[in-house]
């Protein structure tokens, strides 16, 4: 079943590669949707595709690349939309 998050994460997540992270664990996992930094020092995105996937994506999200230090996650879910195409960086 398609679903829809939107997600926070804050910790060190900026300059260390992390939005490059989503966007190749989103694409591996085969979800669609974006990824961008919030001017407030966190990481803020959208994911869409299926449940299970979503899941393990948020694994993959709380556990960050080698040079982040996740300190916290929020995740909230939403409509499906299928709106996105593909998983990009947004700036």
């Amino acid at each position: 079943m398609d679903t829809a998050i939107v997600f926070r994460v804050t910790g060190r997540v900026q300059g260390v590669g992390f939005r490059a992270f989503v966007q190749s664990a989103g694409r591996q996992l085969g979800l669609s949707g974006w990824v961008k930094n919030n001017p407030d020092g966190s990481v803020v995105g959208l994911a869409e595709g299926d449940h299970g996937l979503l899941i393990e994506f948020i694994k993959l999200l709380k556990t960050g690349n080698r040079w982040s230090s996740v300190d916290g996650l929020e995740e909230h879910a939403q409509k499906y939309s299928g709106d996105y195409h593909g998983f990009e960086i947004r700036y």
